[in-house]
């Protein structure tokens, strides 16, 4: 997905590795991440907070291209990533993959899997990623004990939904070129919550894969991002992406919703 040029994440002091944990797995305790009040709830208590890191299993590293977890496969986890970005995706009759989400560092991963058990899609690292794995078994457990847990992971659960009904909307309602619009300004959102810049993205997927998310093709996408250049909204650089007018952008979209 997206990475910013300025104003980076500090580096995250990393927990020291168990024995007999490899590489691939070790212990990281949330009190000392820099990105807990993204993905955790905020004011626990000292206790409280023990307790979370005492649920969080370990921290799994997956490398670009590789499944954090596939279709059908059994659902255990809750992932939340610590570093990187992933796509979920679908395969649809036809043997196409249709894009569902692109995710970023202090996201949760794994909720499609609460409803059957097993998760209903597949989650693509989109670049070398870390993520802390998160029992679901144990949140539920602590949740009943922890109220402060419980209702983070109903607004966890509500963003969802809430942001499945803004990509209806985008499929539904808008042109292409409010369809990108509302992409990027939705990014570029997500991204200053991290202290990143809101106008200096990379971005980590394709046009062909922002196209499958927004329900357009490849040649719509590279021909709609070429008119934002020629109306100067934005400059773009391979997957350099430069916003220059963030509020016509926002009146594209805003124009949409009125119409």
């Amino acid at each position: 997905m997206f990475e910013a040029n300025l104003a980076p994440i500090t580096p995250i002091q990393e927990a020291p590795r168990a024995p007999g944990k490899t590489a691939q797995a070790f212990k990281v305790a949330c009190s000392n991440c820099n990105l807990r009040e993204l993905c955790m709830p905020v004011g626990l208590s000292a206790q409280d907070l023990q307790r979370i890191d005492e649920l969080v299993g370990s921290r799994r590293r997956i490398l670009r291209g590789e499944n954090l977890y596939r279709n059908g496969s059994v659902f255990e986890n809750l992932y939340a990533i610590r570093t990187g970005f992933f796509k979920t995706s679908v395969s649809t009759e036809d043997g196409r993959d249709q894009v569902t989400g692109f995710q970023m560092a202090g996201e949760i991963l794994g909720l499609d899997g609460i409803v059957n058990d097993r998760h209903s899609c597949d989650a693509i690292a989109l670049e070398d990623a870390e993520v802390c794995l998160l029992p679901y078994a144990d949140i539920e457990l602590l949740s009943r004990e922890v109220s402060a847990l419980q209702h983070h992971v109903h607004k966890i659960l509500s963003r969802e939904i809430v942001r499945d009904q803004g990509v209806m909307l985008l499929l539904g309602s808008m042109r292409a070129e409010e369809r990108l619009a509302a992409f990027l300004l939705n990014l570029a959102q997500r991204l200053a919550a991290r202290g990143f810049s809101q106008s200096e993205l990379v971005l980590r997927m394709t046009r062909e894969e922002i196209g499958s998310y927004l329900g357009l093709t490849l040649e719509t996408v590279s021909r709609t991002f070429g008119k934002f250049v020629a109306d100067g909204i934005v400059e773009v650089k391979q997957r350099h992406v430069r916003i220059l007018q963030t509020d016509e952008l926002k009146r594209m979209v805003t124009a949409s919703r009125k119409g």
